[in-house]
């Protein structure tokens, strides 16, 4: 489940804390790598569950219309379709889902204005309200609900954002990754599947896990070489003012570069090009991209940059 960009990005966090710590224990930082990556794999959980939140407000809000004193006909035959989705219904009884919620505990129970908002939010919308108004239901049709709702409404209420950003500092980048993982989870779901729908695994493979670890402790064994390459080729800058991030993510993407033989460099390049729009300065991924060129024509002259596997013996 966790693509390797964020496994990137959060070595590169844990990286940053590490050379900034004045007490940098290997051991301690590999510890809250693993553990900034497993609570990815909690919020994906606690996303699938909110869905479920906003159902019970939902259902809660039509047995109180339904105990009124004078209560209208509307009140009496409420429309349950979105109550009743077949896929909300399939999340609840998950094999998977209902054992991880079993060791985590994770819970919406103190969040209650934020279920309100939401719910509100996604009941105004266009294609739940024409959802509603459908008297025809399909498995496919309640599938096609809960992709809009997260893909839709989810990811862009600000009120969640907030919420998460008080909850866990590893959750603020992460939401919309994680709902993406939703919506393929979703899409995966078929109906004779029942309570044993598949949910994604923490890690693709365990070569991914591997790739983690492995990077991480590279980036800060070849610390003092790669930082004096990369010294070496900014010789006309000042190296002090360049920022401290970008000299992480050139050392992390030579340290790929040259430790990773099956990784192509120009998927290491293309990768923390892309980190570093979201995680550097404006005219970062200029200034990387140029670098990175330069440094890996060097090492491979070098033979220090050395590809195998298929299709990358001979790459240039």
């Amino acid at each position: 489940m966790i693509s390797r960009r964020i496994l990137r990005i959060k070595i590169l966090q844990l990286l940053y804390a590490y050379f900034q710590s004045a007490d940098a224990l290997l051991n301690k930082y590999e510890k809250e790598l693993f553990f900034s990556i497993q609570k990815t794999y909690d919020l994906y959980h606690y996303l699938l569950l909110l869905i479920l939140d906003i159902a019970d407000y939902a259902n809660a809000r039509i047995e109180i219309a339904r105990q009124k004193k004078i209560p209208t006909r509307e009140d009496l035959n409420p429309n349950t379709k979105f109550v009743d989705n077949l896929i909300i219904q399939q999340i609840r009884t998950n094999r998977q889902f209902n054992q991880y919620l079993n060791t985590t505990r994770l819970s919406w129970v103190n969040s209650p204005e934020l279920i309100k908002k939401l719910h509100n939010r996604i009941r105004m919308a266009p294609f739940f309200k024409e959802y509603m108004e459908d008297p025809v239901r399909s498995y496919e049709q309640d599938k096609k609900l809960i992709m809009e709702v997260y893909t839709n409404e989810i990811v862009s209420a600000e009120s969640l954002y907030q919420t998460l950003e008080e909850q866990s500092i590893f959750w603020n980048d992460e939401i919309e990754f994680v709902i993406s993982m939703i919506a393929k989870t979703l899409k995966g779901f078929r109906e004779n599947d029942g309570e044993n729908a598949v949910l994604m695994p923490l890690f693709k493979n365990d070569d991914d896990k591997e790739f983690a670890r492995d990077l991480f402790r590279k980036v800060i064994h070849y610390k003092e070489e790669f930082g004096k390459l990369v010294e070496s080729y900014t010789e006309n800058w000042d190296v002090e003012r360049i920022a401290y991030m970008d000299l992480l993510i050139l050392e992390m993407a030579i340290t790929e570069a040259v430790a990773f033989p099956s990784i192509p460099t120009r998927v290491t390049i293309n990768e923390y090009l892309e980190i570093a729009k979201f995680y550097s300065t404006e005219k970062s991924s200029v200034f990387i991209n140029g670098l990175l060129d330069k440094i890996f024509k060097h090492l491979k002259d070098e033979k220090r940059i050395v590809k195998a596997g298929r299709g990358l013996i001979g790459e240039v």
